[in-house]
Protein backbone atom coordinates (compact mmCIF):
# COMPACT_ATOMS: atom_id res chain seq x y z
CA UNK A 1 0.00 0.00 0.00
CA UNK A 2 1.22 3.91 -0.44
CA UNK A 3 3.03 5.33 2.07
CA UNK A 4 3.21 9.12 3.50
CA UNK A 5 6.57 8.56 3.91
CA UNK A 6 9.15 10.37 1.35
CA UNK A 7 12.27 8.18 0.62
CA UNK A 8 15.24 9.58 -1.06
CA UNK A 9 14.62 6.22 -3.51
CA UNK A 10 11.24 6.20 -4.36
CA UNK A 11 9.80 2.53 -4.37
CA UNK A 12 9.13 1.44 -8.13
CA UNK A 13 7.81 -1.78 -9.13
CA UNK A 14 11.47 -3.61 -10.76
CA UNK A 15 13.58 -1.45 -8.43
CA UNK A 16 15.03 -3.32 -5.61
CA UNK A 17 14.32 -2.65 -2.21
CA UNK A 18 16.64 0.51 -0.39
CA UNK A 19 17.92 -0.01 3.14
CA UNK A 20 16.05 2.84 3.74
CA UNK A 21 12.54 1.01 2.63
CA UNK A 22 13.55 -1.99 4.90
CA UNK A 23 13.92 -0.20 7.98
CA UNK A 24 10.45 1.38 7.12
CA UNK A 25 8.58 -1.80 6.88
CA UNK A 26 10.46 -3.35 10.02
CA UNK A 27 10.88 -0.39 11.97
CA UNK A 28 8.08 1.86 11.90
CA UNK A 29 5.10 -0.54 9.96
CA UNK A 30 5.50 -3.96 11.11
CA UNK A 31 8.16 -3.95 14.26
CA UNK A 32 9.21 -7.04 14.08
CA UNK A 33 11.12 -9.07 11.31
CA UNK A 34 9.16 -9.21 7.43
CA UNK A 35 9.65 -11.77 5.01
CA UNK A 36 9.45 -10.21 1.60
CA UNK A 37 8.34 -12.74 -1.20
CA UNK A 38 7.72 -13.11 -4.93
CA UNK A 39 10.31 -10.63 -6.56
CA UNK A 40 10.37 -8.82 -9.75
CA UNK A 41 11.75 -11.54 -12.39
CA UNK A 42 13.90 -8.84 -13.81
CA UNK A 43 15.76 -8.21 -10.42
CA UNK A 44 16.83 -11.70 -9.54
CA UNK A 45 19.83 -14.26 -11.47
CA UNK A 46 18.95 -16.22 -14.22
CA UNK A 47 18.60 -19.95 -12.55
CA UNK A 48 15.92 -18.53 -9.77
CA UNK A 49 12.47 -20.18 -10.80
CA UNK A 50 9.98 -18.15 -12.51
CA UNK A 51 6.72 -18.09 -11.17
CA UNK A 52 3.48 -18.87 -12.91
CA UNK A 53 2.56 -15.14 -13.22
CA UNK A 54 6.08 -14.85 -15.71
CA UNK A 55 6.74 -11.30 -13.66
CA UNK A 56 8.19 -12.57 -10.27
CA UNK A 57 10.21 -15.23 -9.15
CA UNK A 58 9.95 -17.34 -6.19
CA UNK A 59 12.54 -15.31 -4.32
CA UNK A 60 12.39 -14.21 -0.96
CA UNK A 61 14.42 -12.40 2.10
CA UNK A 62 13.88 -11.82 5.66
CA UNK A 63 14.20 -8.60 7.32
CA UNK A 64 15.11 -7.69 10.53
CA UNK A 65 14.52 -4.14 12.98
CA UNK A 66 18.01 -2.92 12.84
CA UNK A 67 20.03 -4.83 10.80
CA UNK A 68 17.89 -5.44 7.06
CA UNK A 69 18.30 -8.34 5.77
CA UNK A 70 19.47 -11.55 7.30
CA UNK A 71 18.68 -14.12 4.95
CA UNK A 72 18.07 -14.45 1.06
CA UNK A 73 17.05 -17.55 -1.33
CA UNK A 74 15.11 -18.74 -3.47
CA UNK A 75 13.43 -22.01 -5.43
CA UNK A 76 16.01 -22.92 -8.15
CA UNK A 77 14.89 -23.16 -11.84
CA UNK A 78 14.27 -27.02 -12.49
CA UNK A 79 12.49 -27.03 -15.99
CA UNK A 80 15.22 -26.71 -18.74
CA UNK A 81 13.65 -24.79 -21.24
CA UNK A 82 12.73 -21.81 -18.78
CA UNK A 83 16.35 -21.87 -17.73
CA UNK A 84 17.21 -21.26 -21.41
CA UNK A 85 14.83 -18.75 -21.83
CA UNK A 86 15.97 -16.93 -18.95
CA UNK A 87 19.42 -17.09 -19.68
CA UNK A 88 18.82 -15.61 -23.08
CA UNK A 89 16.80 -12.98 -21.70
CA UNK A 90 19.39 -11.89 -19.48
CA UNK A 91 22.32 -12.39 -22.41
CA UNK A 92 24.48 -15.18 -20.15
CA UNK A 93 26.24 -17.27 -22.59
CA UNK A 94 25.14 -20.72 -22.92
CA UNK A 95 28.09 -22.26 -23.55
CA UNK A 96 29.80 -20.91 -20.39
CA UNK A 97 27.51 -22.65 -18.53
CA UNK A 98 26.77 -25.58 -20.24
CA UNK A 99 27.82 -27.63 -17.14
CA UNK A 100 24.72 -26.10 -15.35
CA UNK A 101 22.39 -27.22 -18.35
CA UNK A 102 23.38 -30.81 -18.22
CA UNK A 103 22.39 -30.58 -14.86
CA UNK A 104 18.48 -30.22 -16.00
CA UNK A 105 18.64 -32.46 -19.20
CA UNK A 106 17.90 -35.26 -17.41
CA UNK A 107 15.12 -34.03 -15.06
CA UNK A 108 15.80 -32.15 -11.99
CA UNK A 109 14.02 -32.29 -8.64
CA UNK A 110 12.63 -28.89 -7.25
CA UNK A 111 14.89 -27.45 -4.62
CA UNK A 112 15.65 -24.48 -3.16
CA UNK A 113 18.50 -22.72 -1.27
CA UNK A 114 19.08 -19.48 0.80
CA UNK A 115 22.16 -17.63 2.35
CA UNK A 116 22.47 -16.37 5.39
CA UNK A 117 24.51 -13.03 6.75
CA UNK A 118 25.73 -14.36 10.01
CA UNK A 119 27.36 -11.45 11.30
CA UNK A 120 23.74 -9.63 10.52
CA UNK A 121 22.46 -12.51 12.79
CA UNK A 122 24.47 -11.80 15.36
CA UNK A 123 23.96 -8.31 15.25
CA UNK A 124 20.23 -8.84 15.37
CA UNK A 125 20.32 -11.35 18.23
CA UNK A 126 22.55 -8.94 20.51
CA UNK A 127 21.11 -5.35 19.64
CA UNK A 128 24.65 -4.17 18.74
CA UNK A 129 24.02 -0.85 16.32
CA UNK A 130 27.01 -0.85 14.28
CA UNK A 131 27.55 -4.15 12.67
CA UNK A 132 31.31 -3.26 12.52
CA UNK A 133 31.20 -4.40 16.27
CA UNK A 134 30.21 -8.10 15.48
CA UNK A 135 32.60 -8.42 12.39
CA UNK A 136 35.59 -11.44 13.94
CA UNK A 137 38.35 -10.33 11.59
CA UNK A 138 37.06 -6.52 10.25
CA UNK A 139 38.15 -4.74 7.01
CA UNK A 140 38.58 -1.65 6.48
CA UNK A 141 39.82 0.80 3.89
CA UNK A 142 43.96 1.05 4.69
CA UNK A 143 43.46 -1.10 7.55
CA UNK A 144 46.12 -3.92 5.83
CA UNK A 145 49.18 -2.66 3.40
CA UNK A 146 49.88 -4.44 0.20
Amino acid sequence: KKSAEQFTFPVEWGHDLQAEHERHLTERIFKKPVVIVNFPRSLKPFYMRVNDDGETVAAMDILVPGTGEIIGGSQREERLEMLLEQMRLKGISIDDYRWYIELREFGSAPHSGFGLGLERLVQFVTGIPNIREVIPFPRTPGHAEF
